[in-house]
């Protein structure tokens, strides 16, 4: 009957622990997700902003103006 219960006090011993380090994984990832590492720099155009697309349109209509002429 000792050992009975001496493994149920190690199971939730063990189970306690798992919860604590879930909680405390769940709290960092909060402060690392409301933290912003870096300083702030001018902003990166992304492959599909407009302003990419204006400075393809512009190369392509440079090209094309200047094959013609050759």
């Amino acid at each position: 009957m000792g050992i009975l219960v001496t493994v149920i006090v190690f199971l939730a011993a063990i189970a306690l622990g798992v919860l604590v380090i879930h909680l405390l994984n769940a709290q960092h990832d909060e402060r690392i997700a409301a933290f912003h590492y870096g300083r702030p720099g001018p902003a990166v155009p992304r492959p599909g902003s407009p302003a990419s697309r204006k400075a393809r349109g512009r190369d392509g209509a440079s090209r094309i103006g200047t094959s013609g002429n050759r």
